[in-house]
This record gives structure tokens, sequence and C-alpha cells, in this order.
């Protein structure tokens, strides 16, 4: 279970006294994360009927001085109408609490879940909710550059090392050390930037049918090109989970559902295939490092970086998927 840090029926119970949101009537630990602890909190609600929150204790890879950017961009998309979840303020109106040396954030919960294996109808809404997102975005005041770009890509094949990739894979090692100088002096520049979520996974979309009733976790939300979150939702959204395999049904419906509400210019169409690799290698990257440096007993389950490696080179091999 993805809680690191625990609080006791006391603490939690302070802890949410201080917003006006009822009393605490149960925590519930959440499996899912990989960063935080994370709870499910029922309250009496202000009104006596009740109410659920999503409360967020900030472990790892956040730096405090992030979460003002974070948490004010979700109040930002939620006042332009976009599905995320509000941040709660308390009752002084702070975005975020302290509890010793660890900050906590209280979020609004949003009905829907989130599918393993998404239909095209799913990936059109998600496509067009990014791109809503996008638009949205783009009068945002707050500016934070991509903590995961290109340079952190490098640290962290440093980090790993060619001897640690080849234990997760030995074409591995090759893969990384042929594609990352091609990356930095390749990577499109000029491109139209806003805000983007840099991680819209399908574990961070909630959905009713062909609805999409939350984006959340937006913490590696920043400021970069359009067309790059599009690539990283491509990535996320347009293959088989059961046997790897592309998905050219889902592809052309994330596209046409981001294009109607905003079309790509020509310039960020050709970009696509290049993107779309390093969105690839931006996570292989991150997952390897976790790979290798996850220690055996811990209770969040490390993610296999080979799948998207795998994604990284269908994308290199076939550019006329973004055609």
């Amino acid at each position: 279970m993805a809680v690191y840090t625990h609080l006791g029926a006391e603490d939690m119970a302070a802890l949410i006294a201080t917003y006006d949101v009822g009393t605490l009537v149960s925590a519930k630990g959440i499996a899912e994360g990989v960063s935080n602890s994370n709870w499910l909190i029922e309250t009496t609600g202000c009104d006596g009927n009740g109410a659920r929150y999503i409360l967020t204790m900030y472990e790892f890879r956040i730096e405090l001085d992030d979460l003002p950017y974070f948490l004010s961009l979700l109040d930002h998309l939620a006042a332009k109408g976009c599905p995320v979840p509000r941040t709660i303020h308390d009752r002084d109106g702070a975005l975020y609490r302290m509890i010793g040396d660890k900050a906590v954030a209280l979020i609004e919960f949003l009905p829907g879940v989130s599918v393993s294996t998404p239909t095209a109808g799913q990936a059109r809404a998600a496509g067009r909710e990014l791109a809503r997102l996008h638009r949205a975005a783009a009068d945002f005041p707050a500016t934070r550059a991509n903590a995961m770009g290109i340079a952190e890509w490098q640290r962290l094949a440093q980090a790993c090392g060619p001897d640690g990739l080849a234990t997760i894979a030995p074409w591995l090692a090759d893969l990384v050390a042929s594609e990352l100088p091609r990356f930095a002096a390749a990577w499109p520049k000029g491109l139209p930037e806003t805000v983007i979520h840099a991680d819209l996974f399908p574990d961070n979309v909630l959905v009713l049918g062909d609805t999409v009733t939350g984006l959340i976790d937006f913490y590696f939300a920043c400021n970069d090109m359009a067309a790059y979150d599009v690539a990283v939702t491509h990535l996320a959204w347009c293959w088989d989970p059961a046997d790897g395999n592309f998905r050219a049904d889902l592809s052309r419906a994330l596209l046409e559902g981001y294009e109607g509400v905003r079309p790509l210019s020509d310039e960020e169409r050709a970009a696509l295939p290049l993107l779309a690799q390093g969105a690839a290698m931006r996570f292989v990257m991150s997952r390897a490092y976790d790979w290798l440096n996850t220690p055996a007993d811990a209770l969040v389950i490390r993610k296999d970086p080979l799948p998207l490696a795998r994604r990284l080179e269908y994308y290199r091999d076939h550019p006329e998927i973004f055609a």
C-alpha cells in the first residue's frame, strides 16, 4: 500500500478539523501511487450529509516550493470547467499544511474509475479533455520548468549506469546509449507551450462510460510543449496492455478527440514521432532507476521499463502512425 507515513486516529482527526469539511468519519489508505502517501477521507460534511476527500502527504520527488504551483493549478483549471479536483483550503486559506517536515493537502474527491484497457470512446474523451486542459491553462500565471526533461533522463541514465541497465536487459543499456544523444541533439524547439499534465496515463484519468469525470495527479505538471503532452498521453493510451501491440484505433480516437478542441499545427504533427520516442525514454529512465533502487521489501510495486523501451523502438521505426 502506498502509505509511507502512519497517522494515528487522533492526529488525523485533528488535521481534518483544520478544514471546514465536517468531522472525520474514516480514513482509509489508498494502494495506488508511488511517491506519496494517500488516504480516502470520509467526513460528516458541512451539511451533515457526508463528504469524501483525498488526503495526500508528499513523501518523494516533490519539492515543497512546487506545491503552490500544483495546488493553485487545480483551482485554476476547476474554475475553467475542467474535470479536475479542487484543492480544499484550510480555515486560514492555506493550500497545504505541515505535519513535521512533510506537507499534506486535502483534495476534492471525484467520481469515476480508472481503466486498464481503454476503449476508443474513452481514448477520444481523454484526448478531448487534454486539449481543454491545454487551452484552460494558457493564462495560468505561475510557471514551472519540466523537472523530467532531457537533462533528468541523462542524470538518471548516469545514476543507473550501463551495468545497472544491463541487469534489467542487456539491450536496454545499448538503447539508452544510442538514443539519449540523439534526443539531446534533435529535440524540437519553438513549438507552442502551455501548462502540461506530463503524466496522463489511464490510471490518472477517471471515467464513467465514455465520459471523463476526473483528471488527477498533477505532480509532474509544468510548462512545456503541448505536443509533448500529446505524445506522453499517446504513449500511455495507445497500446494493448495484454500483448504490448500498438492500437491504431486508440491512436486515431485520441488524436481526433484532441484536435476536435485544439488542432495541431503542421510543425507539431511533424514533431510527434520524435516527441513520442522522447516520452518513452523519459518513463524508461524513471522506471529503470526505480527498478534498480527500490528496496526488495518495499510496499510499492516496481514498474517494468522494458515495455516502454519497446514502444520507443516502435515509434522510431513507424513514424507514419502520426501522419
